[in-house]
């Protein structure tokens, strides 16, 4: 792999301690990307979409964190689509293992470093 890659992680607010442990992986030297927080804090208004919409133009890929909150979070809903208009890569990861929620139209493999690597590698 030729440097690190930038990837946005969208995500349901209650998944913030998914993320989390995403971000602390990062950390490691070995890890094959690099985790700049990208979380807009505000409401979801056109300002945020905006914030939103440049970061993940920056970024070389969405990987989104699926849990069943994700199907009731409009934020994670518009970050993906956002992602898919600005034709990024989007991958899902299921974040638990008795939690496969489906996302339709999202392909979604099972938690472990080997398939985030694989994935962020194929970027």
């Amino acid at each position: 792999m030729a440097g690190k890659k930038v990837v946005f992680v969208a995500f349901a607010i209650e998944d913030v301690r998914v993320r989390d442990m995403i971000k602390g992986q990062s950390l490691y030297t070995n890890s094959p990307f690099e985790y700049i927080d990208m979380s807009v804090k505000e409401a979801y208004d056109e300002e945020w979409k905006k914030k939103v919409r440049a970061r993940i133009a920056r970024s070389d890929g969405v990987l989104v964190i699926v849990t069943k909150n994700s199907l009731k979070s409009s934020g994670q809903k518009w970050e993906i689509q956002c992602a898919r208009e600005e034709y990024k890569p989007v991958r899902g990861i299921w974040a638990y293992k008795e939690d496969r929620t489906p996302i339709a139209g999202l392909s979604t493999m099972t938690w472990t470093w080997e398939n985030i690597a694989g994935w962020i590698d194929s970027l």
